[in-house]
C-alpha cells in the first residue's frame, strides 16, 4: 500500500492516509453507506480518487486471508 500507513500514535494505530488522520475505515464506511467516491472527496477534499481506490484495494487484501470464527467465553 503506497497511500495507507499505520503509525502507532495516530488514530490508535488504525490505517490512515499518509499525512492525515483520515482512516481507511472511514472511507470504506462512506462507500458501504451508499455514498459515491465524489461524496467522499467532497467530505475530505485532501483525498484524491486514487486514495479511495487504495482503501478498496487495502480492504480487499485484508479479506484475502482465511478466518475462523469461534465463540470465546
Amino acid at each position: 500500500m503506497k497511500r495507507i500507513v499505520v503509525v502507532p500514535d495516530v488514530c490508535g494505530g488504525k490505517p490512515v492516509f499518509e499525512g492525515t488522520r483520515i482512516t481507511a475505515q472511514t472511507v470504506i464506511d462512506f462507500l458501504a453507506a451508499g455514498d459515491t467516491i465524489e461524496d467522499v472527496l467532497g467530505a475530505y477534499p485532501v483525498l484524491e480518487r486514487a486514495d479511495v481506490l487504495e482503501a478498496l484495494r487495502f480492504t480487499s487484501r485484508i479479506l484475502e486471508h482465511q478466518f475462523c470464527i469461534r465463540e470465546v467465553a
